[in-house]
């Protein structure tokens, strides 16, 4: 076993250090790695006073993790909170989130990184959401006795913790003092591995996220006059692969207005959507449109969460792709029904929304085109699958305040 853990650990900094190698020769083409580098060049502010600090690997992360900060940093408002991201695409977005006194880069994983960044952050509570698990700086919390939470964590039988090789996984996860995970099924997996001492089954926070948003969302003025009287498709998070699919039916409805918010925002994707959807217009010359243009093309982030409420029926994106569907709760938390591609088994809500009757996977161009005429023709079947959508998302919230209810009881905190 001893042998096993060494080999393990000589493999994990191998895979480190070509991690970082493969980033500076990508650097070269892509911007991303660029950033990833550029981002991690400045030094770590140091902070004197014991802080909150919460680490996602990207912005969806940051998205299920917010309202536990959140409501962490409304419970206990002494302390300083710090944020990291892993990739560029959370922290180029949430750099300047004004929840946080800082946002930064985590470092590379390392034995002299870790203990440097902890030594600088001087953490009173580490909050990691989700998944991306970075061994040293995990190793580094634990050593110095500081409360290590795992935020809606989810597992399934493919992952390295539960394989023969897993045992520097496995180390990993009990490196943390409690492991919230999201569903009973990782639950029992986790027990299966005697993996399970310190986990507890407290939901998935992104319900309480979705919830949050819409209660407070902003009308869009232009949005809302483009939108005017008639019925809307909202199309979240698309690739090209969306997009085709979606093409022929915007095409045959003119009576309909499409909102189509590509993942992807630069200028060369907005270009290309364009030649998909020539009539379109984009919402940065929004004034510009003419009374015949019924498609508009958001080319901006931050606004996505905020456009389902002028939807009818929601598209999430995605799901022609192996990595999967987008975020199907900040439609569906707006009760309207919502549709995607077929790759959505990983995605435990989507799988649950379909068996509740409020989402629908489609194959091809075809199943859309007669599923989005059904909910644009049958109005009882669209209400009936809008408010099973907005039952399911009210029904599965409560997990940010079981979640802080915890570490307020654990005293793990003190004001």
């Amino acid at each position: 076993m001893a042998k096993h853990a060494f080999l393990s650990l000589i493999f994990y900094n191998i895979f480190l250090a070509l991690y970082r190698a493969a980033i500076g020769l990508a650097s070269v083409w892509d911007e991303k790695a660029r950033l990833w580098l550029r981002g991690r060049r400045k030094p770590l502010p140091v902070f004197s006073q014991k802080t909150i600090w919460m680490h996602c690997a990207s912005l969806g992360e940051f998205e299920q993790g917010r309202p536990v900060l959140e409501a962490v940093k409304k419970r206990f408002p002494g302390y300083p909170v710090v944020l990291t991201f892993f990739s560029p695409s959370g922290y180029e977005i949430r750099k300047n989130y004004t929840g946080a006194d800082a946002v930064l880069y985590l470092p590379l994983d390392g034995r002299a990184s870790a203990r440097k960044t902890i030594q600088s952050l001087n953490p009173a509570l580490v909050l990691w959401v989700k998944y991306e698990y970075w061994y040293y700086h995990l190793t580094e919390v634990q050593k110095q006795e500081v409360p290590l939470i795992l935020v809606s964590g989810i597992f399934r039988p493919h992952q390295p913790f539960f394989k023969w090789y897993g045992n520097l996984w496995n180390k990993m996860l009990r490196r943390f003092t409690v492991i919230f995970v999201q569903n009973e099924a990782s639950y029992r997996l986790l027990e299966a591995h005697q993996l399970h001492q310190h986990a507890v089954v407290a939901g998935d926070t992104r319900f309480d996220r979705v919830m949050d948003v819409a209660s407070n969302a902003s009308n869009i003025p232009p949005v809302a006059a483009f939108c005017g009287q008639q019925p809307v498709l909202v199309a979240g998070s698309t690739w090209e692969e969306d997009e085709e699919v979606l093409a022929h039916y915007v095409r045959q409805h003119p009576e309909i207005v499409f909102i189509i918010a590509p993942h992807e925002v630069d200028e060369d994707n907005i270009r290309d959507v364009m030649k998909i959807f020539p009539e379109a217009i984009r919402f940065s010359r929004l004034q510009e449109a003419s009374a015949s243009q019924h498609v508009l093309i958001i080319d901006n982030i931050g606004m996505l969460n905020q456009l389902y409420q002028y939807a009818t029926v929601a598209y999430i994106g995605g799901g022609f792709r192996d990595s999967g569907i987008h975020n199907t709760l900040e439609a569906a938390v707006y009760g309207i029904p919502v549709v995607f591609g077929p790759v959505y088994e990983k995605f435990n809500e989507a799988v649950e929304m379909i068996e509740a009757g409020c989402a629908t996977s489609i194959e091809n161009a075809l199943e859309l085109e007669q599923i989005l005429d059904d909910y644009f023709t049958n109005a009882h079947h669209r209400t009936r699958a809008g408010l099973a959508a907005k039952t399911y998302v009210a029904e599965h919230t409560g997990s940010t305040k079981m979640i802080t209810d915890w570490i307020y009881e654990k005293r793990l905190l003190t004001s």
